[in-house]
C-alpha cells in the first residue's frame, strides 16, 4: 500500500497530526510520502492508494496555498481527462483530510466547511473521501486565542494523548479498508 500525506502548517499543529497519521499508516504497513504542500512538485494522486490532506482552518477554509494547489491539481487533471462525468469511483483510492482550527471564535464550525471544500476535489476526481478529521490546536501567538475562546483552554493541543489516538485511529481506518 502506497500512501502520500501532504500537509501545510504555519504554527506546527498540523504537522504534529500528519505525523501522527504517518505513524499510523506505517504500523498499518504502508509504504509513505511525506511532504509539505509547497513541497509537492509532481506528485501525482493517482500513484496512491492513500491521500491524506491536512491543513489549518483559516476563516471557514483552508489557506490560500493549499487551495492554490488543490485547484492546480484538479485543473491538471482535468485538462487530462482524468474528472468524469458522474464522478465514478476508483476501487482501491481513498483520500482522508484533516483540518486543525482553535477557539478563538466558533470552534468546529469554521472547520468543517474548510473540510468538506478539500474533500470535493478527491470526490469529483472518484476517490472514496474515508474521513474528515477535525483536531483542536492551540492558537500560537496570542494567548487569549488560546484561553478565551468557547473551547475554553486549549493550550497546549493536540496533547500527546490526542495524537497517539490519531495514530490509532489511523490504523483502524486503513485496517477496516484492507
Amino acid at each position: 500500500m502506497k500512501a502520500a500525506i501532504l500537509y501545510w502548517s504555519k504554527s506546527g499543529n498540523t504537522e504534529k497530526v500528519a505525523r501522527a497519521i504517518r505513524e499510523g499508516l506505517e504500523a498499518s504497513g504502508a509504504r509513505v510520502d511525506f511532504r509539505r504542500i509547497e513541497e509537492t512538485g509532481d506528485l501525482d494522486w493517482f500513484g496512491f492508494d492513500w491521500v491524506c490532506v491536512g491543513f489549518p482552518s483559516y476563516q471557514f477554509h483552508p489557506p490560500e496555498p493549499v487551495v492554490a494547489y488543490l485547484k492546480n491539481k484538479f485543473g491538471q487533471y482535468r485538462q487530462e481527462g482524468r474528472v468524469k462525468l458522474g464522478c465514478p469511483r476508483i476501487p482501491g483510492k481513498h483520500a482522508l483530510i484533516f483540518c486543525t482550527y482553535s477557539g478563538p471564535h466558533t470552534g468546529i464550525s469554521e472547520a468543517i466547511p474548510a473540510g468538506k471544500y478539500a474533500g470535493q476535489f478527491f470526490d469529483h476526481l472518484g476517490f472514496e473521501v474515508e474521513a474528515e478529521w477535525y483536531v483542536v490546536g492551540e492558537f500560537h501567538g496570542k494567548e487569549d486565542n488560546s484561553t478565551k475562546g468557547r473551547l475554553g483552554d486549549i493550550r497546549g493541543k493536540p496533547t500527546p494523548e490526542e495524537l497517539q489516538k490519531i495514530k490509532e485511529d489511523t490504523i483502524r481506518l486503513v485496517n477496516r479498508l484492507k
